[in-house]
């Protein structure tokens, strides 16, 4: 299920959820929904998206397919009720074949004519993907180091002022920087306070690392090929939780079921 379009009652964002999860111990086939936030077009009009809609997209796509390729006896370990470091390697799998020729070729055309994307444009945003990334990624260093901070919090612990704690807990790692502010502060930061991400939301850069290994496998046994895609689909998307993702033959892992990925 795809749920497209802002409105008034939506919140913000995007983000996966399963409706139903795989099962075979149950016998029921996964069902999830894909949210995104993108504006509605007028009446008769086409629905067309940016780059960072399309990036969007793919992401949550990505978790849509480790939910949709499940394979597992129960529900509690299906799709993306995996370990906190494992969550968004799929989602962010599925960003990287945005322009591989195999992949764009399929959806990157006008919408009146048909015509491929052209190649001078294809170039001009491959040459684009490393720029601005220094502050992109201190941006979300800061913003993983505030979530650290926050849940090392003792019982005991007061904190009246939640912007002096977030100064304080940058200042601490020189990313007190009003240049480069934190991605998320935390008077709005849904990730960990009600997302599931509690003192995980680092997890999306560790999973660039895996992410990245995962590229450089494919290119270098053939890129996108069926072959390929099924092992993926085996090995990684649909075993969900019920392995260990460093022990392939652990029986099970202690995965929490979560509500929603982004």
């Amino acid at each position: 299920m795809l749920d497209l379009y802002t409105r008034d009652s939506k919140r913000g964002g995007a983000w996966m959820n399963p409706i139903v999860s795989q099962s075979a111990l149950r016998g029921t086939a996964p069902v999830v929904v894909n949210n995104l936030n993108v504006p509605q077009p007028g009446e008769g009009q086409p629905t067309l998206l940016t780059f960072d809609e399309v990036t969007t997209l793919f992401h949550e796509f990505g978790h849509a397919l480790h939910g949709l390729f499940a394979t597992v006896t129960y529900p509690h370990f299906a799709g993306t009720n995996v370990f906190r470091d494992f969550v968004e390697f799929p989602s962010q799998v599925n960003e990287m074949w945005i322009l591989w020729p195999e992949v764009l070729d399929n959806y990157a055309r006008h919408y009146e004519t048909g015509e491929p994307l052209p190649a001078d444009i294809v170039e001009r945003l491959r040459a684009t993907e490393t720029f601005n990334q220094g502050h992109a990624t201190s941006e979300y260093l800061a913003a993983a180091w505030l979530d650290q901070a926050w849940h090392r919090i003792g019982p005991d612990e007061k904190v009246s002022d939640a912007a002096e704690f977030e100064a304080a807990a940058l200042t601490d790692i020189g990313l007190a920087n009003p240049v480069v502010p934190t991605r998320y502060s935390s008077t709005y930061f849904a990730h960990v306070f009600s997302g599931g991400y509690s003192a995980g939301y680092y997890s999306y850069i560790w999973s660039e690392v895996l992410d990245a290994d995962t590229v450089a496998w494919f290119r270098e046994n053939g890129g996108p090929t069926r072959e390929n895609g099924d092992r993926f689909r085996e090995r990684l998307l649909g075993v969900g939780g019920s392995k260990d993702p460093w022990r392939r033959t652990a029986t099970s892992a202690g995965a929490t079921p979560r509500s929603s990925r982004c």
